[in-house]
């Protein structure tokens, strides 16, 4: 290889190294770092909880065990296992979620934010979807074992479609992903989204504008 080759090879192999050091996260410096939860949160988590006051039940939670509080508006509910529920977690860029979906029940549209996500169906038939940024739907209807993996911050949604309740455990790669549900992002804010923004988005009249924002009062 020529001297002037050699050269610009070895600078772009040291082009790209400093580039991934800047663009990847930080290595931890410690084992762990159990949140301090009565700190304020950084850009990376919470700060760390003084390692001699962590015991193993830092790193085990058991919300999950039971099912989650249904709400009869969607006939569904969701136990999350973010870093405010489960301190071991904090700066380790995963958390966990139990969804459990009576028959009919919807985890109405939403997006998270910080997060990609994959859920697995463990028990039921349920109606998984998701609609890119070009609105192109992709969806299926997904049994026992199954997996489906959701680009962050896409719309989506899972419905059960069985006869049974359904449960889903869910995987997502941020310890605090955030939840943004569409229709009460729209019609159950506060200050409320003005009538006229939502008239010409949806295309309806002020009846039903009141009608859709008393569900999410």
């Amino acid at each position: 290889m020529a001297p002037a080759s050699s050269i610009l090879l070895l600078s772009t192999m040291i082009i790209a190294f400093l580039a991934s050091a800047v663009l990847s996260d930080p290595d931890p410096l410690q084992d762990f770092c159990v949140a301090d939860l009565t700190a304020s949160p950084g850009v990376n988590g919470f700060p760390c909880r003084n390692a001699s006051s962590v015991t193993v039940e830092d790193f085990i939670y058991r919300e999950m065990v039971n099912p989650a509080n249904i709400t009869a508006m969607n006939r569904a509910g969701a136990v999350f296992g973010t870093v405010l529920r489960f301190p071991g977690i904090n700066t380790l860029g995963l958390s966990m979620a139990r969804l459990d979906l009576l028959p009919e029940g919807i985890i109405a549209p939403h997006t998270h934010p910080r997060a990609t996500e994959m859920v697995y169906v463990e028990e039921g038939s349920v109606y998984a979807a998701i609609v890119t940024a070009d609105n192109r739907l992709f969806a299926q209807v997904l049994t026992r074992g199954e997996v489906m993996v959701i680009p962050r911050g896409l719309i989506h949604w899972q419905m059960n479609v069985g006869r049974n309740n359904a449960k889903i455990i869910a995987a997502l790669n941020s310890q605090l992903a955030g939840t943004q549900f569409i229709g009460r992002s729209m019609f159950g804010s506060s200050p409320q989204v003005p009538d006229e923004v939502l008239e010409k988005t949806f295309f309806i009249d002020n009846t039903t504008i009141n009608q859709v924002r008393s569900v999410f009062a």
